[in-house]
C-alpha cells in the first residue's frame, strides 16, 4: 500500500457542506494554552503540508498553540506504544495502527469523545462512526473513543497498456469475482504467447509481512460469502459452513494463483511497499492494494501514467460470483485523547475545530485524495467529482458511497491479533508453496483463530 515504514505491523502491539450543518466550536482567545498533537508522516509531502495548514488555521483562530509532531509511520507506532506504556502521553494522537483504538479501549485508556461526535453524528458514514467505538472492559460498556477524520479502502489497480498489449480491452473485464481475476490470467497467457516472460497477471501479496496480505484475503473472504465471520455483537462464526467454504475458496484462489505462476515469485517475501514498486516497474498487470498511494506516487513525475495508463477499477470491487455487490472493508483514522493528557480542554477544542466538514474536507483534498472523507456529503465536492481525474470518483464511490463495512477488529479486537499473527497468510503460503490442500490449511487457521478469540472474552 505504501512504503514499508508506513505500513509494517508493529509486532507485539497487541500484547501490552452537509445535510446537517455543523456549529463550529467556541474558540476562546483569552487564555492561550498549548496542546501536543502526534500524527504519522504522509506518503506524499502534500499530506504533511495539508496537516500543518489545518493546525496553523486553528492556532490563528484560537490563539492556542499546537506542538505538532509528525513522525514516519512505523516509528510513530513504536512511539505511541512506548507513550501508552509509560503513561507520558500527548494530548491528541491518531490511531496508528488503526486497531490501537480498540486494543487500549479494552484497558480504559482513552477519554470518551462522544460530546464531540454527537453534534454532527448524522454527517458521518455508519462505517466511520462505528469504527470509532470500542468495548471498555473496565466500564463494561461500549464508548465513543475516536473522532473520524479520514478513511481508506483497498481498490484494484490496473495497467491499461499491458491489457491492450495482450490484445484485450479494459472494457472486456468481467464484472463478477472469479471471472474478473481470471481475466488477468488470460492477459498473462496472451503476453507469454508474444514472448513476454517478465510480466505477471496478478500482484497478490501471498506473504506474511505487513498488512497487505490480510487486506487481500479479507476481500476474497467477503466475496465468497464470509461477511459474517465476526458479527456486530463480536461473536465468531467459524462453525458456520458458509464461512468455512468462503475461507477455503479464498485460500484456494490466492494460493493457487501463486502456485500456478500467475503471481511474481518474489511476492512470497514482499513487504507492504514491494507490490507498489513491482506495479510501478510493470512486473504485473494488476494489484489489489490500499488507498491511491500507487497512483498518487507517480502523479507529478509521470502524469501520463496517472491520467492515461493507470486504471482504478470502476466503482469498487467486481460483484460476487452470483452477481451481488461485495462490500469493501474500510479503515478509519480517528483523533483520540489518551487518559493522562495534560490539556484535555484544548485537545477537545482542537479536534472539534479539525472535524468540521469544511476543515477536514480541505485537509483530505489538499493531501491529493489518497485518503477518503468520512462524511458522504464531502464526496459531492468538485474535487471528488472531477471528470478529468480517472481515479477519484471510483475511489470515493467504493470507499464511502458504496457498500462498506468496518474492519472486523471493530467488532472484536481479537481480529487485530489474527492480522498481526498473519494467520491467513500462513494458510495462503501453505497452499502456494507447500502443496497443502486448502481445506487442511483452513482447519489449521481456524484452530489458531479460536485460540486467539478465547483470550478476549468480555467479563
Amino acid at each position: 500500500m505504501t512504503y514499508l515504514s508506513r505500513r509494517s505491523v508493529l509486532r507485539g502491539s497487541l500484547a501490552v457542506a452537509a445535510a446537517r450543518p455543523f456549529v463550529g466550536p467556541h474558540i476562546a482567545r483569552a487564555a492561550a494554552t498549548t496542546a501536543s498533537v502526534w500524527f504519522a508522516q504522509g506518503f506524499v509531502q502534500d499530506e504533511d503540508v495539508s496537516l500543518r495548514k489545518a493546525v496553523a488555521d486553528y492556532e490563528k483562530a484560537s490563539g492556542n498553540k499546537i506542538e505538532l509532531s509528525i513522525t514516519p509511520f512505523a516509528p510513530e507506532r513504536q512511539k505511541i506504544i512506548a507513550a501508552l506504556t509509560s503513561g507520558v502521553v500527548p494530548d491528541v494522537m491518531a490511531n496508528n495502527p488503526a486497531e490501537i483504538l480498540q486494543i487500549y479501549a479494552w484497558q480504559d485508556r482513552w477519554v470518551d469523545v462522544s460530546d464531540i461526535v454527537e453534534p454532527q453524528k448524522a454527517q458521518y458514514s455508519e462505517t466511520a462512526l462505528v469504527s470509532g467505538q470500542a468495548y471498555n472492559n473496565v466500564t463494561k460498556k461500549v464508548g465513543q473513543y475516536g473522532v473520524p477524520i479520514r478513511a481508506a479502502v483497498v481498490p484494484c489497480h490496473i495497467w491499461r497498456p499491458l491489457v491492450e498489449k495482450a490484445g484485450l480491452k479494459i472494457e472486456d473485464i468481467p464484472k463478477t469475482w472469479d471471472a474478473y481475476f481470471d481475466f488477468f490470467k488470460k492477459v498473462q497467457d496472451n503476453l507469454r504467447k508474444q514472448g513476454e516472460r517478465k510480466v505477471y497477471g496478478l500482484g497478490f501479496q501471498v506473504t506474511a509481512n505487513g498488512v497487505d496480505p490480510y487486506n487481500l484475503f479479507m476481500a476474497f473472504l467477503l466475496a465468497y460469502g464470509g461477511q459474517d465471520i465476526v458479527t456486530k455483537d463480536g461473536k465468531l462464526h467459524l462453525d458456520d459452513p458458509k464461512i468455512k467454504q468462503a475461507a477455503i475458496k479464498a485460500t484456494a484462489y490466492l494460493g493457487g494463483a501463486y502456485r500456478d505462476g500467475y503471481v511474481p515469485p518474489s511476492a512470497i517475501n514482499w513487504n507492504d511497499a514491494d507490490d507498489n514498486n513491482a506495479f510501478h516497474a510493470k512486473l504485473m498487470v494488476m494489484d489489489v492494494d490500499g488507498t491511491l498511494s500507487t497512483e498518487v506516487a507517480v502523479k507529478e513525475k509521470h502524469p501520463e501514467w496517472y491520467f492515461k495508463d493507470m486504471v482504478t477499477h470502476g466503482i469498487g470491487y467486481p460483484n460476487d460470483n452470483a452477481g451481488k455487490p461485495v462490500p469493501s472493508i474500510v479503515g478509519v483514522t480517528q483523533w483520540m485523547i489518551p487518559k493522562g493528557a495534560k490539556n484535555v480542554p484544548v485537545a477537545k477544542e482542537f479536534i472539534k475545530y479539525f472535524a468540521q466538514p469544511k476543515v477536514v474536507g480541505e485537509f483530505i483534498e489538499l493531501g491529493l485524495g489518497r485518503w477518503l472523507p468520512v462524511m458522504p456529503s464531502l464526496a459531492k465536492s468538485p474535487f471528488w467529482q472531477d471528470p478529468k481525474d480517472p481515479h477519484l470518483r471510483g475511489y470515493v464511490q467504493q470507499g464511502l458511497l458504496g457498500p462498506t463495512v468496518p474492519d472486523y477488529y471493530v467488532f472484536n479486537l481479537a481480529m487485530a491479533e489474527v492480522r498481526s499473527q498473519h494467520v491467513w497468510s500462513m494458510a495462503m503460503i501453505d497452499v502456494a508453496k507447500e502443496g497443502v490442500k486448502p481445506e487442511v490449511a483452513i482447519d489449521k487457521a481456524f484452530k489458531r483463530i479460536e485460540e486467539i478469540f478465547s483470550k478476549y472474552k468480555k467479563a
